[in-house]
């Protein structure tokens, strides 16, 4: 029998960020081949590339439209179950992690994730768009203006911020709390086992950045257009393809920049500065405007959506004709949310580890939606205002060129020039760190990384860089914004069957956990502290001393020493002899805390796990002793695996009680793997 200890003092895989991720070459490689091979398609036959993508939107749109209409709706359904389900309660880590960051922290990482260029875009066109051409009713009507802004409002809302809600929730569950590789396979490690680690994983993470690549293109030339027409009104540069190039240039120039010299922090910075330029933005049109008619205006909308989301979920105007309506917009928006799930959801996962379930999807669809309704409701019930008040071709020029709409919105506003250049700024700082964060995003997407930690190897962040803003060219060459929408619904179509899986998958390890809760019912009680079947039992007074008795560390590494390693090491050797597999590890987990775990039959689907993690804890004030806020003592707390947090003291046990104390919970193991398998012979027979 061995004791693997790791070294706190020497860097080991779980926190040497230095250690460079190796490359997963079949996604990278296919990857790599699909988005070039598009891009010198677009730029060698761009008529040609510009009528195949046409032909092939309007039958994936034809064929597979009522799919994204449901798969948007099942997928906000089920991430609110589980957030109002008993699995609510389940953390994304193991029972003692702690949210790395502040709730406001949070809030506010949760807050910047909403706001973006292609918002900027939509929130002036869209509302406009429907107002003069409405799916269904008449255009220019009083419903026809309510409807639009709820309309902008849902393809910008709760659908879309579930797909992302999803894709965090499961890379942050599989990646944290079941200790995989945070990669889109490792979600579907309950459905498809093992074999997500060879070719089947690979064509899952293949899909995921193939869509990534495509839905950031289409966001990276929405945003080259909004800078482009912003640089034209504030400095009188053209409103060219030429241009626009430069424009990808600079950007892909920034995001090299960031890969080979470090300025994350630089980025990060900017991304700050984004969202407080953005708010000051709408701050002013609100307060130079009519006020009231905006806040009137944002009260209605919440009410309007309110009312209409039901009927809008499931929309697929079967019974009227809306010409390629759903295409160009609901369709389109559902493929650029599946598309971007994964870049998000990694976001999403990094931030969120130690939050439950029910706390993560709360804020996920309520904190951006908060920002995404005051920015539309502004910006939008401007726009109709305008049309409404008899500028009637302001309304046909932003149909006609919806990337002029938002400035020609800001010119009715004092200090046009000024708030135009500052939104030129804010449009131009997303687009670099969207780029610079797309790359780095689509690096680890092509890699293999040890821990959630890591990030992709500068190289990949070059070449995606470079590929992403090569194809976001080739794109604007086919045919502007329209093509890269119509790349967009095409290639978010494999990973939505991937998201079915996720939930699938999900699903199905949070029902075993649950399995697992459940069998610590009906095993049969036991007295944890006080019984042993060698020696009877301990005199009361005895076990009250144990309990009133607050060790130190120097205490705490005496038991760890004496009693818990060795009875550990016995019982690995029993378990041996009866050829189970076990074994014994000594390791500091993410949250800086020291544990001893004893694991038996490790490679099974359902290992045993018996983790003892020594922490420090307030000595509880009680008898009258007054308490100093320095006073401390090391508990030794009680784990079994990272879903079921036991939380009691083993501190002071002797040999035979911490035999008998690992004996119960194995044998409340054991009626957990026999509720497993009638569960399974269950769904058989069903």
């Amino acid at each position: 029998m061995s004791i693997e200890t790791a070294d706190p003092e020497r860097p080991s895989e779980h926190s040497d960020k230095a250690i460079l991720p190796p490359v997963n070459w079949p996604v990278f490689i296919w990857a790599a081949i699909g988005s070039i091979a598009i891009t010198l398609w677009a730029l060698i036959t761009p008529e040609s590339a510009q009528q195949t993508l046409g032909a092939v939107v309007g039958w994936a749109s034809g064929w597979f439209g009522w799919f994204y209409v449901l798969l948007a709706g099942g997928v906000l359904t089920f991430v609110i179950y589980l957030a109002f389900s008993r699995f609510g309660n389940t953390k994304l880590g193991p029972e003692n992690s702690r949210p790395e960051f502040s709730t406001l922290a949070w809030a506010s990482m949760l807050f910047a994730a909403g706001i973006g260029t292609d918002l900027m875009f939509f929130a002036v066109a869209e509302p406009v768009t429907q107002y003069l051409h409405p799916p269904s009713g008449a255009a220019e009507t009083v419903d026809a203006a309510r409807q639009a802004t709820v309309w902008t409002l849902f393809h910008y809302g709760l659908s879309g911020w579930g797909m992302y809600a999803l894709m965090g929730m499961a890379l942050a569950y599989f990646a944290y709390r079941m200790k995989l590789p945070l990669a889109v396979r490792s979600a579907l490690a309950p459905v498809f086992g093992k074999r997500i680690h060879g070719p089947l994983g690979d064509t899952v993470d293949f899909a995921a950045l193939l869509g990534t690549i495509f839905g950031v293109a289409t966001s990276l030339g929405i945003g080259v257009v909004m800078v482009n027409v912003g640089l034209a009104t504030v400095l009188g540069v053209p409103v060219s393809t030429a241009t626009q190039v430069a424009i990808v240039i600079m950007g892909v120039g920034v995001a090299i920049l960031s890969a080979v010299s470090g300025v994350d922090k630089g980025i990060k910075f900017l991304s700050l500065l984004n969202v407080f330029s953005a708010i000051g933005l709408s701050l002013w049109i609100l307060i130079t405007g009519k006020t009231q008619y905006l806040l009137d205006g944002l009260v209605l909308n919440i009410g309007d959506f309110v009312n209409m989301f039901p009927d809008m979920v499931l929309q697929t105007f079967a019974f009227e004709e809306t010409g390629s309506w759903m295409s160009d917009w609901t369709l389109f928006f559902w493929a650029w949310w599946v598309a971007w799930a994964s870049f998000v959801g990694m976001f999403l996962a990094r931030i969120s580890r130690g939050r439950t379930i029910r706390q993560f999807v709360i804020g996920t669809l309520t904190i951006p939606f908060a920002y995404i309704l005051m920015w539309i409701s502004i910006y939008g019930n401007s726009a109709l205002d305008i049309i409404r008040s008899g500028d009637a071709e302001f309304g046909v020029q932003t149909v006609l060129n919806p990337e002029s709409g938002f400035y020609e919105l800001l010119s009715h506003y004092p200090a046009f020039m000024f708030i135009a250049g500052l939104a030129t700024l804010t449009a131009l700082l997303f687009y670099v760190t969207s780029a610079d964060s797309a790359a780095l995003v689509m690096a680890n997407l092509s890699s293999r990384l040890p821990t959630p930690q890591h990030d992709g190897r500068a190289a990949l962040r070059i070449f995606w860089a470079i590929t992403t803003g090569a194809l976001t060219i080739a794109m604007l060459i086919v045919g502007g914004i329209g093509a890269l929408q119509s790349a967009t619904v095409i290639m978010g179509l494999p990973f939505s069957f991937v998201m079915i899986l996720v939930m699938v998958s999900l699903y199905r390890s949070l029902r075993v956990e649950a399995r697992r809760l459940d069998s610590g019912k009906q095993a049969m009680p036991r007295t944890l502290s006080g019984r042993t079947a060698r020696g009877g039992e301990m005199r009361w007074q005895q076990r009250l001393g144990r309990m009133l008795t607050f060790s130190n560390a120097g205490r705490a590494r005496e038991f760890e020493e004496k009693v818990l390693l060795p009875t550990f090491g016995e019982i690995v050797d029993e378990f041996s002899e009866r050829g189970i597999t076990a074994k014994c590890d000594k390791y500091v987990d993410e949250e800086g805390d020291s544990c001893i775990e004893l694991e038996i039959d490790p490679s099974s689907e359902h290992p045993f796990r018996y983790q003892v993690f020594r922490k420090e804890a307030p000595i509880p004030h009680f008898g009258g002793r007054p308490t100093q806020v320095a006073d401390k003592f090391v508990r030794m707390e009680v784990y079994l695996d990272v879903a079921d947090a036991q939380g009691y003291d083993i501190m002071g046990y002797t040999r035979e009680q911490l035999l008998d104390n690992v004996l119960d919970q194995y044998e409340r193991h054991l009626e957990f793997l026999q509720m497993q398998e009638f569960a399974l012979t269950d769904q058989e027979v069903n």
